[in-house]
């Protein structure tokens, strides 16, 4: 029946493609810029006595398309700027290259109305549950990509220590391996531990968009609660954005991007960044593992084999901006990092020497044109990764909180020692096609094709490499979509995604296969200008992970009889924003979600308590919901607040092992956090000691409900104090940002944690205290 849907859906929409084929339309584009030459982004372009118009982006690019042939007149307006009127006249099939310069009107002001978005309010509007990041908001301060996650309604980000340890980003209770990754639109499942959300500096980005719970068809994975696209832009033809901190701990982070573009369309592309930590700093210790050190009565003792460091450098090489290709770029993606490795999963066990090693090495190919044919789009992305992982676990030693080595007699700090390379090779090609068929039609398919190839190299005992045999993963996500859109009215999508994994264990090709069906509806209604009522739902299935099957060879245990998991997701959301005397501005976004998930797959410690094994429930059931409201006076004051609540309970009614019902049915799920929130104020002074020069001072505070790490119903119900909880978690952080010359120049101070509370993202590994970290920002643009 589901594939008789599907193919209803296409037949149908076959139909319309044949029916408006011939419905030619002109497309408008180009760029606004001051007339000191710089883009203006956020500016109104406005078609007279028409439904036609758009904004600049940040780098003033702007596009109207499906416009019907005619003589109109356009209205460019933008803050601070006097309004600029073109008359043209387009032809049916004609890109009209329009490129317009508009001069300071320093009187309009304060009294000008913003009607523009930016790109990634633009992106909030969809009919998808999304949250859009302005990263460019943030590039003076030290955050990575996975900290700007953590101040979004609905997320949660869960590290085990400082600078480079584990993470676990969890979207309306979906964490782990239900969410998926991208980085312009291309899938991050192949890029290693050398590119991961917590070591990617936010500079790299221009936005960041969140999808909770359904994903788009278009970004073409098998995510089960959500999904993350880290949008690089490359709209900056010529330009260097350089920074450095230095910070507590002995941290350091650089980052620089840069582009050089000829006249002619030929562009270098260059990012680069690296992380380093010493992660030496004082955690909190239980008597039972104080009592093992000697000559000191203190509490908390400093971590000293948690250094991290990591680099990376991303370059491309190609041509924008030709009748054949709006981009087509070769790149090559280099990184290392190494990672000392401190505890286990519990502080328990711990290392003085353990550590591991990995690289990536890929080349890419990126392609997009959009109208390569009147109304075709088409988007072609491929790489693959050469690189390698190291663990290395060969020293005759052990070791307590002292640091003191205790010599052994024999290799390795966990049982057996170790010293092994496996290469995670994976590749990836993915390829979107997409057709305006008439002014508000479009149809779209699009394909990613994935393979996992890990292959073993025990250096101590190589003749064991026989008995641990290649493993592969080939894995396809076929996706097809049709939408409906009439600007601020409608906007619809139906899609259809079919999966099919095939898992190789061994040199004899032992194989199984796996294929699923999945599909989804988001709709979205425009009740006026600043009234949004959204809805969402999706049946989605998703592939055990090839480290959840095979294990990470580190701190994951190996499950091969995890089976896939499949959820009905469904979203219901309300976007509210008005303004009060014109200078009071208040937004508001609320959200609620539904999620029945079958075979369930979640992480819990294995049967000595050292590692974490991936295990499916029968079914899990999440109600929730999640709001933000902000508040802005001019451009002085901004103000918001996140709260987020999840409830996730387990529908397992038997457990193997147990006679009757299970104990924990009904139970919440254990291990997650349930209430969360943020609240942020920041304010700005405009115009600070010099005209062109600005401060900015913000404050940021973190809240988590405490949570269980257990079952609730297990241990004495008598007695809570049996009961493993992590503790309610408060962080407050203040940071101040000077930019000088219209942001040229920029230094900012941070202050994290400055009550100085132990943190604790998961059960007694706990995070970095209170720490001071400053950043140096040099920007210059030449487009």
């Amino acid at each position: 029946m589901q594939i008789k849907k599907i193919l209803l859906t296409g037949i149908l929409c076959a139909y319309v493609i044949f029916s408006y084929a011939q419905n030619l339309t002109a497309t408008v584009s180009g760029v606004v810029k001051g007339d000191n030459g710089d883009p203006i982004p956020g500016a109104t372009i406005k078609i007279q006595k028409s439904n036609y118009g758009t904004i600049s982006d940040a780098n003033g690019v702007f596009r109207i398309t499906n416009i019907a042939p005619g003589a109109y007149s356009i209205h460019i307006s933008a803050i601070g700027f006097k309004t600029q009127k073109k008359d043209i006249r387009l032809n049916a099939g004609q890109d009209f290259k329009l490129n317009v310069t508009i001069a300071e009107d320093a009187a309009q002001m304060e009294t000008v109305n913003v009607l523009g978005r930016t790109k990634a309010q633009e992106v909030n509007r969809q009919a998808f549950n999304v949250t859009a990041i302005d990263a460019t908001k943030l590039y003076n301060t030290t955050l990575d990509i996975s900290g700007a996650l953590d101040k979004v309604a609905g997320v949660r980000v869960r590290e085990t220590g400082g600078v480079g340890s584990s993470f676990n980003v969890s979207l309306n209770g979906f964490s782990g391996n239900h969410i998926r990754y991208f980085i312009d639109g291309i899938p991050m499942d192949n890029f290693g531990s050398s590119f991961q959300i917590n070591n990617i500096p936010i500079n790299v980005a221009e936005r960041v968009e969140v999808y909770k719970g359904v994903v788009p068809m278009w970004l073409g994975s098998d995510a089960l609660g959500g999904a993350v696209n880290i949008v690089t832009g490359n709209s900056k033809r010529n330009y260097i954005d350089a920074s450095y901190s230095y910070g507590s701990f002995n941290t350091h982070r650089s980052v620089v991007n840069a582009a050089a573009t000829t006249k002619s369309g030929v562009t270098f592309q260059l990012s680069a960044f690296q992380n380093y930590s010493d992660n030496d700093y004082k955690t909190d210790l239980p008597q039972r593992l104080l009592a093992n050190v000697q000559g000191t009565t203190a509490t908390s003792l400093r971590r000293f084999n948690d250094t991290y460091h990591n680099e990376t450098l991303i370059a491309n090489v190609g041509l924008v901006g030709k009748k054949f290709a709006d981009n087509l770029l070769l790149g090559i993606t280099l990184g290392q990092n190494y990672k000392e490795i401190q505890t286990g999963a519990r502080p328990d066990a711990v290392f003085g020497q353990l550590h591991r090693r990995g690289t990536i090495i890929m080349p890419s190919l990126k392609y997009k044109k959009s109208n390569l044919v009147k109304g075709l789009n088409v988007t072609l992305n491929a790489n693959y990764n050469l690189g390698y992982e190291k663990t290395i676990d060969t020293a005759y030693a052990k070791y307590d909180w002292d640091g003191i080595r205790d010599p052994k007699a024999t290799m390795g700090e966990r049982e057996g020692g170790q010293l092994s390379k496996f290469t995670n090779n994976n590749g990836l090609a993915t390829a979107m096609v997409s057709y305006q068929i008439a002014p508000h039609h479009s149809v779209a398919i699009n394909n990613v094709f994935s393979t996992f190839n890990r292959k073993m190299d025990n250096i101590l005992y190589p003749d064991n490499n026989a008995l641990d045999p290649a493993k592969k993963v080939n894995k396809n996500v076929l996706g097809f979509g049709y939408s409906y859109a009439v600007d601020n009215r409608w906007s619809s999508s139906v899609f259809g995604k079919y999966i099919y994994q095939n898992n190789v264990i061994g040199s004899r090709g032992i194989s199984s296969s796996t294929e699923k069906l999945g599909y989804g509806l988001a709709l979205a209604y425009f009740f006026n200008r600043n009234v949004q009522l959204r809805t969402s739902y999706e049946l989605t299935n998703r592939m055990p992970e090839a480290t959840e099957i095979f294990g990470d060879l580190e701190n994951q245990e190996a499950n091969p009889a995890l089976k896939p998991e499949r959820s009905d997701n469904l979203n219901l959301g309300l976007i509210y924003s008005f303004q009060i005397n014109e200078i009071n501005r208040f937004s508001l976004t609320a959200n609620g979600v539904y999620r029945y998930s079958a075979d369930f797959i979640y992480n819990r410690l294995n049967n000595n308590q050292t590692k974490t094994v991936a295990d499916n429930r029968e079914g899990v059931r999440t109600l929730g919901a999640d709001a933000e409201i902000r508040y802005s006076y001019k451009n002085w004051l901004s103000a918001g607040t996140t709260v987020t609540y999840q409830y996730l309970q387990n529908l397992q009614q038997y457990e193997p092992g147990y006679n009757g019902e299970s104990p924990v049915y009904l139970d919440q799920m254990p291990n997650i956090p349930y209430l969360f929130g943020n609240t942020d104020v920041s304010t700005t002074f405009t115009d600070f000691g010099k005209k062109g020069n600005n401060l900015t001072i913000g404050y940021n505070l973190l809240y988590v409900h405490a949570f269980w790490l257990y079952w609730p119903s297990l241990g004495s119900k008598e007695a809570s104090a049996d009961k493993k909880v992590i503790p309610m978690q408060m962080a407050h952080d203040l940071n101040f940002v000077y930019s000088m010359k219209n942001g040229r120049y920029n230094i900012s101070f941070e202050a994290r944690n400055i009550t100085n509370k132990p943190l604790f993202d998961n059960f007694s590994l706990q995070k970095p205290g209170r720490g001071f970290y400053l950043n140096l920002r040099y920007f210059i643009n030449k487009s």
